[in-house]
């Protein structure tokens, strides 16, 4: 018996890294699995072949007696997203968990980055986590209102850098940053129709991130950085037997952790009236002296 028996799963961005690893892991724990793929490189550029990269993961996981189904739509595309929720419904006559982990990048510092680089970045991000939940929602708000049982999951994939910021990377880490968020607030509104959310930030070796982070060549044996490190806690976030919900986790190497976001500080006050000017400056450093300091921007030179 496996942990996801007979749960309908999609997973975004599924034709290779994480999201292939994923997807392989969610039909080992017997879950039926639409593989989605947009099929791009890393820089959101077409690549050639006869074979999509989500057409290949399908042919693993039936190899393996899985069984999935691919699909190739832009998940940033509202009509695409909607059709992707529709193909999982119409194809298995339901939906369990979805996994949002498409993306792509576009590096550049801030001050020499265009409107294209942070817009397409941004899209395929944020509005490629928000499109295909919000279809899945008006799924699971429905079976809900028809007094339907519904033990839905979703689990979105923020970074690292949408945590602390990574220098040359002002779009992905603002797209990530806004899709931890989203999980918090997705979380509070949707727990009354039986769906919990949370995010996990992967740390893995990818097409994403080899040759920038990593070695681009994985060490022979156990890569700790490999991407099958993370999945497990995917998975479990996406199945039945996850209790959690509007909690964002970090994943490498056969470890976790909790990650606790932005909580109110240490509050200063002048009692009851306005604070002037000229005292701001005071109160504001009083408020920072008693409160953890932040983690360090990813890539910045030490202060």
């Amino acid at each position: 018996m496996g942990s996801c028996d007979g749960r309908v799963v999609i997973v975004t961005g599924a034709g290779g890294g994480l999201g292939r690893a994923h997807a392989l892991t969610f039909a080992a724990e017997g879950a039926h699995v639409v593989v989605n793929d947009y099929g791009v490189g890393r820089e959101g550029q077409a690549i050639d072949g006869s074979v999509t990269p989500a057409e290949q993961v399908v042919a693993e996981i039936e190899t393996a007696g899985g069984v999935a189904v691919a699909n190739h739509g832009d998940v940033a595309d509202w009509g695409q997203a909607e059709a992707l929720v529709g193909q999982a419904i119409e194809t298995y006559g339901r939906l369990d968990t979805l996994v949002c982990n498409a993306g792509f990048l576009r590096d550049r510092m801030l001050a020499s980055m265009s409107e294209d680089e942070w817009d397409s970045v941004v899209r395929v991000h944020l509005k490629g986590h928000f499109a295909p939940a919000r279809h899945a929602i008006s799924w699971w708000r429905s079976e809900a209102k028809a007094g339907n049982e519904v033990v839905a999951r979703l689990v979105n994939t923020t970074s690292g850098a949408g945590l602390m910021g990574s220098v040359g990377q002002g779009n992905y880490s603002a797209a990530k940053a806004a899709i931890a968020e989203l999980t918090l607030q997705q979380a509070a509104e949707w727990g009354r129709y039986g769906v919990l959310v949370n995010a996990v930030a992967p740390d893995a070796r990818t097409r994403m991130t080899s040759g920038i982070f990593y070695d681009e060549e994985a060490p022979v044996g156990w890569d700790p950085k490999g991407p099958d490190n993370v999945s497990p806690l995917m998975v479990w976030l996406g199945s039945a037997g996850c209790d959690v919900t509007g909690r964002v986790f970090e994943a490498s190497g056969g470890q976790l952790n909790v990650c606790d976001g932005w909580q109110h500080g240490p509050v200063v006050s002048v009692g009851e009236r306005m604070m002037t000017v000229a005292e701001v400056g005071d109160l504001v450093h009083r408020s920072i002296a008693d409160a953890p300091s932040p983690a360090p921007v990813y890539g910045a030179a030490p202060a």
